[in-house]
């Protein structure tokens, strides 16, 4: 199996399956001299980790991450970085009973038409636990960025219910399982999820990303474009079946004067009267926040039986028991703050490769 790898500069390549013995990735152009330990990957995998609350699924796996090289006395060499989880309670049992059928809306038909052979234990390499090794990717690309870039998520919708955006609170995404920025809102997601996953379905969900402290010049014209990087990144995650950038797809309803992001000087640097871009003009970072938006559709393993066919041709019914999240968009959520850190790295280290006399802060000629 190919295109296992992601990014130019800073690339990734993860490897491993859901129930295998361990998963893993490899990080390549990380900088050399940057101080790292598995003590400053460990939180972000801590976010991501399933079996938290009665809204993911409760398979119990710790994620404890392991560095295997590219670290010396707690700093960066420049060579590669390899990371190791192991995998620890997987119960393939689970999944004897339908090894033989197609999950509705999942990937099983696709990976058996094209290799002829699948892992059908939790769907191997299709599962979201090979998201694990993004979000430790994402914490190192993060020290790449530097303490001056901030990468934040939040879940706002889940099935057909959004947050109030008047109520957007920070401080109250890590205070409820959700992610959510809307208290209000996370208080009525619960008892709306907990029916759902009595009843053995699922929702689907929209998580935001917002990277503040991006520096303008990130990106390149035409088919280098930041935004294109990004909405790859984000439609590379499972689950994901629509990504957008800024207003995204509500501009298309907005007149030309509703969507110019005027500009103006202020303190002799180029100022914004807001950003419906998302912080990226021409596939160019302007030094806005850069703001990306994903769907994450409903999980398709549901308790629910299901219309399906076998490998034999037969039509047959399929209901996919073992542990499943209601909504997988919840845990999407660090998983998309990882991808965008690993976007902007690699772009961060075009820049510096293609631009290198460029100012840290561009200010525009004076006359």
């Amino acid at each position: 199996m190919s295109h296992n790898s992601f990014g130019h500069l800073f690339r990734v390549t993860t490897w491993g399956e859901s129930h295998g013995a361990a998963i893993g990735c490899v990080i390549d152009g990380c900088p050399p001299r940057l101080a790292l330990s598995e003590a400053d990957i460990q939180p972000f995998l801590d976010r991501r980790r399933p079996g938290q609350s009665r809204f993911t699924t409760q398979r119990q796996e710790p994620d404890q991450v392991r560095i295997l090289s590219g670290v010396f006395e707690g700093m960066t060499t420049g060579t590669p970085i390899a990371l190791q989880i192991d995998n620890v309670d997987p119960r393939s049992r689970d999944y004897g009973e339908i090894a033989a059928k197609f999950r509705p809306g999942h990937a099983d038909l696709t990976y058996e038409l094209k290799y002829g052979i699948r892992d059908y234990r939790g769907g191997g390499r299709s599962s979201a636990r090979e998201t694990a090794m993004r979000v430790a990717a994402g914490a190192i690309a993060r020290r790449v960025l530097g303490a001056g870039v901030r990468i934040r998520g939040a879940l706002v919708q889940m099935g057909p219910h959004r947050i109030a955006r008047g109520r957007w609170d920070w401080n109250a995404v890590e205070a409820n399982p959700f992610f959510c920025p809307d208290p209000v809102a996370a208080t009525a997601w619960e008892a709306i999820l907990q029916e759902v996953r009595k009843s053995g379905s699922s929702l689907g969900a929209v998580i935001e990303v917002v990277a503040d402290g991006v520096p303008p010049g990130l990106g390149a014209p035409v088919y280098g474009k930041l935004d294109a990087d990004l909405a790859a990144a984000m439609m590379s995650i499972n689950a994901v079946k629509g990504v957008e950038i800024g207003d995204g797809f509500a501009a298309a309803s907005l007149t030309g004067e509703e969507n110019a992001d005027e500009l103006r000087m202020q303190d002799g640097m180029v100022a914004f009267g807001s950003n419906h871009a998302g912080g990226i003009l021409g596939g160019i970072s302007s030094g806005q926040p850069v703001v990306a938006r994903f769907a994450v559709k409903p999980t398709s393993s549901i308790l629910s039986p299901r219309r399906t066919v076998d490998r034999d041709g037969n039509e047959t019914e399929i209901a996919t028991k073992g542990r499943h999240d209601p909504c997988v968009g919840i845990r999407a959520v660090p998983v998309g703050e990882a991808m965008m850190a690993c976007v902007l790295a690699d772009h961060l280290l075009r820049q510096r490769a293609q631009n290198p006399d460029a100012p840290a802060t561009p200010r525009l000629p004076r006359n």
